[in-house]
């Protein structure tokens, strides 16, 4: 079983008629993350991959440059949640401190708790050149993402973050009842493979926010596709960021908003 998934009784009215059963659903619990014994935000979020997460998460924002950084980690079950616990090498700890923040958030919420105003537009880095993909690609990929997403098969309830590499196909994918914590999920498989995000394509089962394009940019993410439409914060981070950004993805086209370039037919050998 899944660790994300616990089942729920229920009565369903079914062709005329009520059903007795149970349905599975996708759990939601808080996950804390505490670095050299100090609580840093706590998250809503689906309780597997936790280990991504947590690398993940601190990757994209900041806290850590690599994994690298990481002296020790701890997947703690508490009596209120789950407790992520990070001593980190000397160097890191010390940066940590000077930009310490504290958020508490919602699983649909990326920016939850955010001191100020100007951190919800934060400077995130310019991706370099990154791989070019056809629309043959593109289509590929979501074709093969929803049979990867086996905790929406069962729950139907979680959006997923994948990677798709020219030449490797799906190499990762991850789920989360946020899209935020699944595509932090994702960052963290990918830097512990290792894979550079700029060598293939980041698809989601979401609209693309302007929190999942500064995630994209810290992980170096190139091409960023999204099943539903972006948001207009989410386009000018995405321009100024160098990201190309591909709305309303779907198995028969989709479209691109910005920087097109990285787009070309025929497909790369």
């Amino acid at each position: 079983m899944n660790a994300g998934v616990r089942h729920a009784p229920r009565i369903a009215w079914r062709h005329g008629g009520w059903q007795d059963g149970d349905r599975a659903l996708a759990e939601e619990v808080p996950v804390a993350f505490t670095y050299d014994g100090a609580a840093h935000a706590v998250m809503m979020a689906t309780p597997d991959d936790l280990r991504d997460f947590a690398i993940g998460f601190s990757l994209t924002e900041g806290i850590l440059h690599s994994p690298d950084d990481i002296e020790t980690l701890e997947v703690v079950t508490v009596p209120a949640g789950i407790d992520l616990r990070f001593w980190l090498h000397r160097d890191r700890s010390e940066a940590l401190l000077s930009r310490r923040r504290r958020m508490a958030g919602p699983g649909g919420c990326g920016m939850c708790g955010l001191e100020t105003l100007a951190q919800a537009q934060r400077a995130v880095p310019r991706v370099g050149a990154g791989t070019p993909v056809s629309p043959g690609m593109i289509e590929a990929a979501l074709a093969a993402l929803p049979a990867a997403q086996s905790l929406n098969a069962r729950t139907r309830a979680v959006h997923a973050a994948g990677f798709w590499h020219p030449q490797r196909g799906l190499v990762a994918v991850r789920e989360d009842v946020g899209r935020h914590n699944a595509l932090d999920k994702l960052a963290g498989a990918l830097a512990c493979l290792p894979m550079e995000a700029g060598s293939g394509m980041v698809v989601m089962t979401s609209r693309i926010s302007v929190e999942l394009v500064q995630k994209a940019a810290m992980m170096g993410v190139t091409v960023l596709a999204g099943i539903s439409a972006p948001t207009v914060l989410a386009l000018d981070i995405a321009q100024q960021a160098g990201i190309t950004v591909i709305g309303i993805a779907r198995q028969d086209g989709f479209e691109v908003f910005t920087h097109p370039h990285r787009i070309r037919e025929p497909a790369l050998t």
